[in-house]
């Protein structure tokens, strides 16, 4: 039975067939199990509402509830689909969610102007050898070779100010190039090979699915690298972060922290259930699910990459200071 609730006027825009999905095949309520039995050994289960992407990684969340994997550690969850981590930030830190899953930078750069976010666990992470998750991609046959060609060159990225320029720039210092002589542009994954395609950009910054399908045509496209390795390896692209009295709230934090941690293991192992919840919470067809590349999934967190991103998005002047991170990162 599944229990997934979503709330909010961005849950209706992005997932209304699968809003009707769920009202209908779950507990009208989305109250937990009549039965009170949460398997925890207590009655009561605690009510959170989590703020996730509608993209590929944050269908684990989703698995989670449908396997009751959530409930049996005595939370309710309640998912609100936001837009962008942009929206995700203030909603955490006002408390109109107990707990946001975005990328780690934004909480950082957050963090950095006094803002209450905190990091709960880690959830994913770019792949530390071969094959990553995200690329730098050009047309082939441009003579774009090095991360040091793109000196003058048009870049997309999906925002700036974030872990794609951020790593694109620290890729091409480390060739020996000029990082601030490439022309970030905003563009949207959705956009960025067509885009690329009508010449007004020379690269692109994209995930999966977009970069799979780049790959498929080597005849039009080339991958120049992943900079997420070269910069970080086993960078995190996802966190879990929280606030406020919820951040104080140590037995909620231990039920997210063990819920999650088996979540994120049993998604890992079973690739066609993720495959089902990624088909249900993003456009992508459950066969093409089954394809895509993708990142490591994990609660558990090395602080030493929160360092490292921090002194590298200071380096780059995306923050005045660098956060206080023992405060940051929830012990």
């Amino acid at each position: 039975m599944s229990r997934i609730r979503f709330t909010g006027l961005a849950a209706i825009a992005v997932t209304g067939a699968l809003l009707l999905t769920a009202c209908t095949s779950g507990s009208p309520s989305g109250d937990p199990d009549p039965t009170g039995d949460t398997g925890n050994g207590t009655d009561e289960l605690t009510s959170i509402n989590v703020g996730l992407l509608a993209i590929a990684p944050s269908a684990a969340v989703t698995y989670g509830i449908d396997e009751g994997i959530f409930e049996k550690h005595g939370l309710d969850v309640e998912v609100t689909i936001q837009e962008g981590g942009a929206a995700m930030l203030p909603a955490v830190s006002t408390g109109q969610l107990d707990f946001g899953v975005g990328n780690p930078l934004s909480v950082l750069v957050a963090s950095s102007q006094g803002v209450d976010v905190r990091v709960a666990t880690g959830y994913s992470f770019s792949l530390e050898e071969g094959d990553d998750i995200n690329a730098v991609v050009t047309r082939a046959g441009d003579g774009i070779d090095n991360w040091s060609d793109l000196e003058g060159k048009r870049v997309s990225v999906n925002a700036v100010n974030t872990q794609g320029d951020l790593t694109i720039m620290e890729s091409v210092a480390k060739d020996g190039g000029d990082p601030e002589a490439v022309d970030f542009i905003e563009i949207g994954f959705a956009d960025a090979l067509a885009q690329l395609d009508g010449n007004n950009v020379d690269a692109v910054w994209i995930p999966e699915p977009f970069l799979s399908a780049a790959i498929a045509d080597p005849s039009k496209y080339s991958v120049l690298g992943y900079p997420n390795q070269n910069t970080i390896p086993g960078l995190p692209t996802m966190v879990t972060f929280t606030s406020g009295a919820v951040a104080e709230d140590t037995d909620t934090l231990e039920k997210w922290r063990a819920a999650l941690t088996e979540t994120l293991d049993a998604a890992s192992a079973d690739r066609e259930g993720l495959a089902a919840a990624i088909a249900e919470l993003t456009p992508l067809p459950e066969a093409a699910a089954m394809d895509l590349r993708l990142e490591r999934l994990s609660a558990e967190l090395d602080p030493q990459l929160l360092i490292d991103l921090s002194a590298l998005a200071l380096k780059y002047d995306f923050i005045d200071s660098e956060p206080d991170l023992d405060t940051v990162i929830i012990p």
